[in-house]
């Protein structure tokens, strides 16, 4: 039978990939649980137990912590699953005194110039990632035009105000949602709105909302670089986003532009998610179907860390169109596993770039008024 005992021997031999020292001596386990067959590991990080990363965008840490844990307790006899939690405090982004989510640590955009590449499939499947997790998660679908949240989770009821003034958001698996979806008469309409409008709905999404206090806020926003991520960028101060991309060259010229808008509007780029990167047949051979090196080459431009490749797996599909995401559905598959890892080298991505603004020196001030006992140039009159 599976112990705990059983669970902490073996967890004993995992090493951290920077000290090289078990996560014991580093004080970073915080609880075993054995539930039948599988194992949950909650594990605690602080910025002391690891040095800076080696080079600029290094965010490997948690992802390669948490593989080791689930490699080496995946040999024990009978275990069928693990799952690994993260115990610590996270940074929180720069708040302004009228900040319409003042409870929301980090907001992450999920962004692409390209339709069709998967961002909600990303979105919400990264969503239950960072849940599982252990991190209090809210998912907003920004998408105006194109609403794929209450399918993707099947939500389909309208949310409530409590006091005629605040929306409560709906909830499923435990993470907030909300979405226009959930506020049509006929989820089959279209939204034909102008800009002021989207402007509207999205600062009453944001500022009208009971988000309450959550690690993260995830938005799904829709493709392209227009109103709405321009909005979003004058109306919030975002943690940063994630671009999504397929590797082809006919998604990554439309990437380019969405990597170039952030810039513009001084957006932090977290990094780059390569979704449908291949796919393995019945027989274990890989194929490439829409090319390769793509996500790279974004990544590259926009100087911030591949993410993660994520393969084409029909499951996918099948758990969303059901209302599900498979990190829910189907946790310890290798297709949510990869969604796990994402999600955990995203959060390092957060806690390194929080990390390093601490430590930046302050910007020098500017003395220009001309300093005391100085006499001024004469006007000419």
């Amino acid at each position: 039978m599976l112990t705990p005992e059983a669970v902490k021997t073996a967890l004993s031999l995992v090493k951290d990939p920077v000290q090289s020292k078990s996560l014991y001596d580093l004080e970073i386990v915080r609880g075993v649980a054995v539930m039948g067959t599988t194992v949950r590991v909650t594990l605690g990080l602080y910025p002391e137990v690891r040095s800076e990363p080696e080079a600029p965008g290094d965010a490997s840490f948690r992802s390669e912590v948490g593989a080791r844990v689930r490699t080496e307790l995946g040999k024990l006899e009978g275990v069928t699953g693990v799952e690994v939690l993260w115990n610590e405090e996270l940074p929180t982004r720069a708040l302004a005194t009228d900040d319409p989510c003042p409870g929301v640590k980090n907001i992450i955009l999920v962004m692409s110039g390209k339709g069709g590449v998967g961002k909600s499939t990303v979105a919400t499947n990264l969503t239950m990632a960072l849940h599982r997790a252990g991190y209090r998660v809210g998912l907003l679908d920004a998408d105006i035009y194109g609403p794929s949240i209450p399918t993707m989770l099947g939500v389909a009821h309208r949310p409530m105000s409590s006091d005629g003034k605040t929306i409560e958001p709906l909830e499923r698996f435990g993470v907030k949602l909300m979405s226009i979806g959930f506020l049509l008469e006929d989820p089959k309409a279209a939204v034909m709105w102008r800009g002021p409008m989207l402007d509207g709905a999205l600062r009453q999404f944001l500022r009208d909302v009971r988000w309450g206090d959550l690690d993260f806020l995830m938005l799904d926003l829709p493709p392209g670089t227009g109103d709405v991520a321009i909005t979003l960028s004058q109306r919030v101060k975002t943690t940063g986003a994630i671009i999504v991309t397929t590797p082809q060259q006919v998604a990554t010229d439309d990437v380019f532009k969405s990597v170039s808008m952030c810039e513009k509007v001084n957006i932090p780029i977290l990094g780059v998610v390569e979704n449908m990167s291949y796919f393995i047949d019945s027989v274990g051979v890989k194929h490439e179907l829409f090319g390769a090196g793509g996500g790279a080459a974004v990544a590259e431009f926009a100087k911030a860390p591949l993410l993660g490749q994520v393969p084409m797996d029909s499951s996918v599909r099948e758990w969303g169109d059901k209302g599900t995401p498979v990190v829910q559905a189907a946790p310890f598959s290798p297709i949510a596993q990869s969604f796990v890892a994402v999600a955990e080298k995203l959060v390092d991505v957060v806690s390194l770039r929080a990390t390093a603004e601490d430590a930046a020196p302050a910007a020098p001030t500017i003395d220009r008024s001309g300093g005391t006992g100085r006499k001024r140039l004469p006007i000419a009159k």
